[in-house]
């Protein structure tokens, strides 16, 4: 209205945004996407293994500039990493097949730990989880330290293996993963823990 009245033109406020709506100049607001409701409660430490899992993706892309994602599973109490697969695209589908691979080595956690991405706030994972009597603790947005295990994990995956290696191809990528071992500096005598990766190419599931 102000920018009206500057050019020389009388109109009122009124009669301005009536026909500003009429001629659909309205600039329509983004809506704020809304995370599903979940209870949050304060993280506590784990006194055994399997009680809780921290999951997460780590990022990196091939020669040919094609991104990656990598998702890990780490278990919050021995530091150990349960789940390790690589693809190009991982959906919650992805998520839960690989989980359930390493559920018949490693148990069923009571709870995992995760962020708000799609792939965890989807209506199939979360049913998912509940067929399977798992609690997803999901971390508040904006605070993957919350994702405390899961984010020290990534940063020496990352530092050991993403960085040292330059894939070509997405089954190279695989097999040096795969392959690799990590420095597990928070157990005791720091244990080297080998990755665990299924072995099906993603193209198969």
């Amino acid at each position: 209205h102000w920018c009206v009245r500057r050019d020389g033109h009388e109109v009122g406020e009124t009669k301005l945004r009536r026909i500003y709506a009429q001629e659909g100049l309205s600039v329509r607001r983004r809506r704020r996407r809304r995370l599903k409701a979940v209870a949050r409660r304060p993280m506590t430490t784990p006194t055994q293994p399997g009680q809780r899992w921290s999951i997460d993706f780590v990022h990196d892309q091939l020669s040919d500039g094609r991104r990656i994602r990598v998702f890990a599973a780490v278990d919050d109490f021995s530091r150990e990493n349960v789940v390790m697969k690589v693809g190009t695209s991982l959906t919650g589908s992805d998520v839960a097949i690989a989980l359930m691979r390493a559920f018949r080595d490693h148990g069923i956690p009571k709870a995992l730990t995760l962020d708000n991405g799609p792939e965890f706030t989807s209506e199939f994972f979360q049913k998912w989880a509940a067929r399977f009597g798992i609690e997803l603790q999901f971390i508040e947005p904006g605070k993957p330290m919350q994702n405390a295990f899961a984010e020290s994990f990534n940063g020496r995956f990352r530092d050991e293996c993403l960085n040292v290696h330059w894939f070509d191809s997405l089954g190279q990528a695989r097999h040096l993963i795969n392959g690799s071992a990590v420095h597990n500096n928070s157990n005791s005598g720091g244990v080297i823990k080998k990755l665990v990766a299924d072995k099906l190419p993603h193209d198969q599931i």
